[in-house]
């Protein structure tokens, strides 16, 4: 079954915010499509498996598309989707205020001759009947970014397992610090397969590397504490708003101690996230 989230509201509302998180845990994404093309849309791409999670910010800005937009939703709950409708709201002094930071144009302000507060109030009053058939309405006046996530996690995900994707990788100093990482450590600390003749040809894949690096007890208290501090971290990441965490475990040349730490790490996390991949940079360089 496909999932279609119609999201709407107040212009300066946050829906591009809810918008680019949304493409962080996985919806297809489209941003300021007319209500009267979504049926085609959905028709287009209904027998493709590569959009089962599709999100449509849907700008609304006269009452004849509005019309549009409550068919267009009256059809989809009809047909074979899981069909939810987020509103997001502002109070009116809230998005006065924003507007004359951004200097920002309201859509509706040429109407108005440049007056703000009428574009507001008749904006709340087109949208009316869309806010009434909403499934869920989220006042974004009092929020942070990060809280708006939040929200949105409880109402699309319901819990944070499926918001983090953790990219365990493992690499070789020799050869470069990932640029990308957003944590970094260095396992050169513990005892080198490398100078074990009948390891030095294998990798931290191979099960003979694995039991002579864990065979140390400092390795695995540095296992334990490295999970340890990361179960701590994760949410608080996620209560900031990120979605991605780099973990990067590097030792000389990348082929033992750091694969055989990465995919340890990969084998903790895939038990308590939906969204974890490891890769080994280096592990072909010799």
């Amino acid at each position: 079954m496909k999932e279609i989230v119609l999201l709407t509201g107040v212009s300066g509302a946050g829906k591009s915010t809810a918008m680019g998180f949304m493409e962080d845990i996985g919806y297809y994404c489209i941003d300021n499509m007319p209500a009267e093309l979504i049926d085609d849309f959905i028709r287009l791409i209904e027998k493709s498996d590569a959009y089962s999670k599709i999100a449509i910010v849907a700008d609304v800005r006269s009452k004849g598309v509005f019309e549009a937009f409550r068919d267009s939703v009256s059809s989809l709950k009809q047909g074979d989707y899981s069909v939810k409708i987020i509103y997001l709201d502002i109070k009116n002094h809230v998005a006065l205020k924003r507007y004359k930071l951004t200097r920002r144009k309201h859509p509706f302000s040429d109407k108005f001759s440049g007056a703000i507060e009428d574009a507001l109030k008749y904006e709340k009053e087109v949208l009316m009947p869309i806010l009434q058939a909403s499934d869920y309405v989220i006042d974004t006046s009092d929020l942070t970014a990060p809280e708006l996530r939040k929200r949105l996690t409880q109402i699309l995900l319901g819990d944070d397992k499926e918001v983090m994707n953790i990219h365990v990788m493992s690499f070789g100093f020799k050869h470069g610090i990932p640029t990308d990482a957003d944590f970094v450590l260095d396992v050169r600390c513990l005892p080198n397969p490398y100078w074990l003749e009948e390891l030095r040809s294998k990798t931290g894949l191979d099960k003979e590397v694995v039991d002579y690096v864990f065979s140390f007890s400092e390795s695995n208290e540095l296992l334990t504490r490295v999970e340890s501090l990361l179960d701590y971290l994760i949410p608080l990441y996620i209560r900031e708003g990120k979605s991605q965490l780099v973990i990067a475990m590097g030792c000389t040349g990348g082929n033992h101690r750091s694969v055989a730490y990465a995919e340890a790490l990969k084998t903790y996390f895939s038990q308590s996230w939906d969204n974890v991949t490891v890769n080994h940079r280096d592990i072909e360089r010799r």
